[in-house]
């Protein structure tokens, strides 16, 4: 089966503008209803990579289910109903393994208008392992989760690797030799990989890692022969492999992906605790969100769950759609800053 590349699914995305309605009768007496104007949703990470790609899927979909901007909250109910609704605009704000962005909506006016598309890196596993971090992992007011994505190890279709055996052998056989593909050291494409070799009895340092400022340049970098192989999120990668530039070795699932029937899981590559590494996007906004803001998504992410356009983009880029509600997030998003914290402590990094 045919999946687009990125740049298709980029260039496939509607154009987003600003919407501005009027309040209609009696808004004189009314309060401007939520948003005011354009929400402006922060990516902590580089265009093109899959925080790029989940915020603008997101925004592509989600305005039709949010009111109008500027409507009062009593017009809330036409939305979804063929009314253009509020607007989101996608602002990449990167640096320092994804703290820049994420720091930059903590500190945001809690109105609603700024929002973050949370990322494992920056909203788990940074504040689990760097103290410097210069925000909690809870200092935010989470909307909720939209999407996991699963951890796939690849290397060049002209490697000589054709099986995930086969690079671990090489590894193996000339440590510090073969360079990965990185976002830094706080990131799932570090931290994943090295928690590869420490399952595998390798030397966390077995292999050489290259920083870029996002899953997009990683993967170009990987491309253009400055790294040899790369362990990243499914959706950064799936036009690569479904292209035939990148062979996959082995994707982090319980089961093999219907897109990729012919990569083995995790476990039919005897790394079974790679499993336990998935990348994730969230819907965070900073602490002390008003029920204003907080009910209208509550009500847009219920309706998100049966909207079949959504869904499939989702998958399509390699993602699998978990829409959690902000309770569920909350549990969801503290069990993982413990298991990267407790990852961390078992390889040394902290």
């Amino acid at each position: 089966m045919h999946h687009p590349s990125r740049r298709a699914i980029l260039a496939g995305l509607p154009a987003l503008s600003l919407a501005g309605a009027g309040a209609g009768a009696g808004a004189a007496r009314a309060e401007p209803g939520y948003p005011e104007r354009a929400i402006t949703l922060v990516v902590p990470f580089s265009a093109g990579g899959a925080a790029d790609i989940a915020a603008r899927t997101l925004a592509a979909h989600i305005p039709r289910y949010l009111p109008q901007a500027g409507v009062p909250q009593a017009g809330a109910s036409q939305a979804g109903a063929g009314l253009p609704g509020a607007a989101l605009v996608v602002e990449n704000r990167t640096g320092a393994s994804g703290a820049v962005g994420t720091g930059f909506v903590a500190r945001a006016r809690p109105d609603g208008l700024t929002l973050l598309l949370a990322r494992v890196a920056s909203s788990a596993i940074l504040p689990a392992t760097d103290p410097r971090t210069p925000y909690a992992w809870d200092e935010f007011s989470m909307l909720g989760l939209l999407d996991e994505n699963p951890f796939v190890v690849c290397v060049r279709a002209d490697a000589p690797w054709k099986t995930l055996a086969e690079l671990v052998a090489a590894l193996r056989d000339g440590p510090g030799r073969l360079n990965f593909a990185t976002t830094g050291p706080a990131t799932i494409l570090d931290l994943g990989v090295r928690h590869l070799f420490a399952s595998l009895g390798l030397p966390i340092d077995a292999g050489v890692a290259i920083p870029f400022r996002g899953g997009g340049e990683a993967v170009a970098a990987l491309l253009g022969g400055q790294a040899q192989f790369i362990g990243n999120n499914l959706s950064d990668m799936m036009g690569a492999i479904t292209g035939g530039q990148l062979r996959a070795l082995v994707v982090g699932t319980a089961e093999r992906l219907a897109m990729l029937p012919g990569v083995p899981t995790a476990r039919e590559a005897e790394v079974e605790a790679l499993a336990r590494i998935s990348g994730w996007n969230g819907l965070f906004g900073p602490a002390g969100l008003s029920d204003g803001v907080t009910e209208p998504w509550s009500r847009a992410l219920v309706k998100l769950r049966k909207d079949r356009d959504w869904l499939a983009a989702t998958r399509r880029v390699g993602s699998i759609p978990r829409l959690l509600d902000p309770g569920e997030t909350r549990d969801y998003v503290r069990a993982q800053v413990t298991l990267y914290r407790d990852l961390a402590k078992r390889l040394g990094l902290v």
